[in-house]
């Protein structure tokens, strides 16, 4: 009988073991990240993907998949379908930011899509956001700052979960085997 709540024990520490491990897999996976802007007049939030096989010493460069972008606000989506440069852009790339620390940023230029007449364009460079005229060069309008987060997998997320509540069960059961013997 004592065996069983160790084995449940062991079995919890190693499944949350495999599922922070960091290391790299075999077969490619597809990478989820939120990014931000924030500028003085505008704030917005997106997504992309990316496939990590793509990445590797040689090429510090892929191709975003499935982007998503929103200022506050609008209802406006802005997909990499709206890349002036797709489809060989967006581009996610390796890079190492402010901090210093080795990050991934998105090249990612859009048209404003609600008023043509304004005529105004949109970059994503790394950490850097700018918007500008395209039929006026020297002008720059604003400038803001947009930062990344990685999204966990789904299976990630349900492994630690399904490992902390084995554990949760196994610490109850062993509580109530000791209040009986005593």
């Amino acid at each position: 009988m004592k065996l069983v709540p160790k084995l449940v024990l062991a079995a919890a520490s190693l499944a949350i073991g495999f599922v922070t491990l960091d290391a790299k897999s075999v077969s490619a996976a597809i990478i989820n990240y939120a990014f931000s802007v924030d500028s003085p007049t505008t704030k917005g939030n997106g997504f992309f993907s990316f496939d990590d096989s793509s990445l590797s010493e040689e090429n510090s460069v892929a191709i975003a998949k499935s982007l998503s972008f929103q200022f506050e606000g609008d209802s406006t989506v802005y997909t990499e379908q709206d890349d002036i440069n797709y489809p060989d852009f967006p581009l996610v790339y390796s890079t190492a930011f402010s901090t210093g620390k080795p990050s991934l940023g998105l090249d990612y230029t859009f048209d404003n899509k609600t008023n043509y007449a304004n005529s105004l364009r949109y970059e994503i460079i790394g950490e850097d956001f700018t918007i500008f005229s395209p039929t006026d060069s020297d002008v720059e309008l604003i400038s803001g700052t947009v930062s990344y987060t990685r999204v966990p997998e789904p299976t990630a997320l349900a492994g630690v979960f399904l490992a902390c509540g084995l554990g949760l069960m196994t610490k109850k059961k062993l509580i109530s085997i000791k209040k009986v013997k005593a």
